[in-house]
């Protein structure tokens, strides 16, 4: 019971501290940083190729065969649930970012 007790009390003043933290005030960059423009280049090249049309067929096709593993009994469906999620993460990615950012920038 004790030990109950004081991990609920660590967590609530873990959570209270947390709670009165001030969030850093970043600051907002106009545009790139100088120099930055080969490393975005190779960025966005990285970016084309993971989520471009050689990716999207391969993870239909990942998808179908992991589905009809998975139908047919060859592959437990944790492995098979974990594939598809995981294209689920790739290819929304991008949204996934854009909602974090944005409930960042609310908390300003």
């Amino acid at each position: 019971m004790r030990l109950k007790r004081l991990s609920f009390t660590a967590l609530f003043s873990t959570f209270v501290a947390f709670a009165q933290v001030q969030f850093a005030q970043a600051q907002a960059v106009a545009g790139d940083p100088a120099g930055s423009s080969p490393l975005l280049a190779a960025l966005e090249w990285v970016q084309g190729t993971l989520l471009g049309n050689l990716a999207t067929t391969a993870a239909v096709i990942a998808v179908a065969v992991v589905g009809f593993l998975m139908l047919t009994g060859r592959i437990e469906w944790r492995r098979g649930l974990t594939v598809i999620v995981g294209c689920f993460i790739i290819f929304g990615a991008a949204a996934i970012v854009a909602g974090i950012r944005s409930v960042a920038t609310g908390l300003r």
